[in-house]
């Protein structure tokens, strides 16, 4: 695993561009006898095992795709390609589920039921690859479906989930303000787009303070803000973009409504004019209530100071498709360092503690065995 893992890591692929990657897990996964099916949903990958006792058909899925983000690490494995990095443990994901893949070809004959290895292109970028997958026929036959996320922020040696909503939707939106630039001496002679988008990253967060029910979990992050070209000179324009976080279709709604509202009023009052674009991510990761029950088990008979359900968070991630078709859950095991020092997702200096996909790799073992013996 760490071999493969860091080869992927020196030679990462953007969304929809995983071509090499594809290349490799085909050519790896039909030398070990499984079927596959190369080309899906762009550059993913769907391989079945059949296994020689009866049982259902599970599926495990692995995201493949890197970040446009420079590697800065000082590591013999660091990216070799400027600008592209796997800052999200999609390497370390690839891995573990190509293990997985070759222990079962490894115990074909003790396997019960099939089990269907996907290896998705396009998570990071939206509308994300998993609803291509399942256009492209990944589920067909499947009974249940399971992922695994590599998580830093959780001490390698822990693991965790929770039924019902469990990662959130990620909406994005743009906001373009278009005013009238002028001399910084004559102010009262134009329309300051800077101001106005300065008084919209404020007000936008009166959205959450006091249009939602603190009782709802909910985030509204204005994330860049570029405006102006000199000291002394008016803004003619500025833009705005961010994130907006939540669990429930209701909660999203009021949220986009809002901040509709807000950016229309707020640029009127100025005398501005205004584009915005708001794109709705997708939908929340919700598992399903007896296979989270049933990863929680194993995950307290493998690390029993994880025991009990996690509390959500406002990650997103497009594993939520597939369990809108089929029952199933995501988890996580953890993989940052003891002392709490590694770097956070999407940050350039990213890294995991490989020994964590060893973990992450018996847990899906686990977790399908267990489940394709349901009747």
């Amino acid at each position: 695993m760490v071999k493969w893992r860091r080869h992927l890591h020196q030679n990462p692929e953007l969304s929809f561009h995983e071509f090499e990657t594809s290349r490799m897990i085909a050519e790896l996964l039909e030398a070990w006898g499984l079927e596959v099916r190369r080309g899906v949903a762009g550059t993913g990958i769907v391989a079945k095992l059949r296994g020689g006792l009866p049982g259902r058909t599970i599926a495990l899925r692995a995201d493949i795709d890197a970040l446009s983000i420079q590697d800065v690490k000082d590591c013999s494995y660091r990216s070799q390609v400027s600008g592209v990095m796997h800052a999200c443990g999609h390497d370390g994901h690839t891995a573990q589920l190509l293990a997985v893949a070759r222990y079962y070809s490894l115990h074909r004959n003790e396997t019960a039921g099939t089990r269907v290895f996907l290896f998705q292109p396009g998570e990071e970028v939206l509308p994300g690859g998993a609803i291509r997958m399942i256009e492209d026929g990944a589920l067909d036959g499947v009974d249940a479906i399971y992922g695994v996320h590599l998580w830093t922020p959780m001490p390698y040696g822990t693991a965790a989930t929770r039924p019902g909503p469990f990662m959130a939707t990620p909406d994005e939106f743009e906001i373009e303000i278009i005013g009238r630039g002028g001399h910084g001496g004559l102010p009262h002679e134009s329309k300051d787009a800077l101001v106005v988008g300065a008084s919209l990253v404020v007000a936008l967060q009166t959205i959450v303070a006091r249009s939602v029910n603190p009782l709802d979990a909910t985030v509204l992050s204005v994330g860049k803000f570029a405006s102006g070209s000199a000291n002394n000179v008016i803004a003619e324009s500025s833009r705005l973009s961010g994130t907006v976080r939540s669990f429930d279709k209701r909660v999203r709604a009021i949220v986009r409504k809002r901040l509709e509202e807000i950016v229309k009023h707020t640029c009127e009052m100025h005398g501005c004019e205004y584009r915005l674009a708001y794109f709705e991510g997708y939908p929340p990761v919700v598992n399903n209530e007896a296979e989270a029950g049933r990863v929680l088990r194993l995950i307290g008979e493998w690390f029993p100071e994880s025991a009990g359900p996690c509390e959500p968070i406002m990650a997103g991630e497009d594993f939520s498709y597939y369990l809108e078709q089929k029952p199933g859950c995501f988890f996580f095991v953890g993989a940052g360092s003891d002392d709490g020092s590694s770097s956070p997702h999407h940050h350039p200096r990213f890294d995991i503690e490989e020994k964590a996909m060893l973990h992450s790799a018996k847990l899906l073992i686990a977790v399908a065995d267990d489940s394709a013996l349901d009747v």
